[in-house]
């Protein structure tokens, strides 16, 4: 695992804004910016068809542990 705490090869599209909170699709708080892993070796959300969600850093955080098994 690098420094950033992301695997190599671990793709995360991130939305910020300055005007408006996004809500969290997980905890339903608002949050200054949301995050998601879409590839991380066999993990692909890009082709897939699923439901698109965004998690705050902490929701993040906790299912990103969870996907990895930690």
């Amino acid at each position: 695992m690098s420094e950033s705490g992301r695997n190599q090869g671990e793709e995360m599209e991130r939305s910020e804004t300055s005007e408006m909170p996004i809500e969290c699709d997980f905890c339903h708080q608002a949050a200054p910016r949301v995050q998601r892993v879409a590839l991380d070796g066999e993990y692909e959300r890009l082709q897939t068809p699923h439901a698109v969600q965004y998690a705050c850093l902490d929701c993040f955080e906790k299912k990103n542990r969870q996907r990895m098994g930690v």
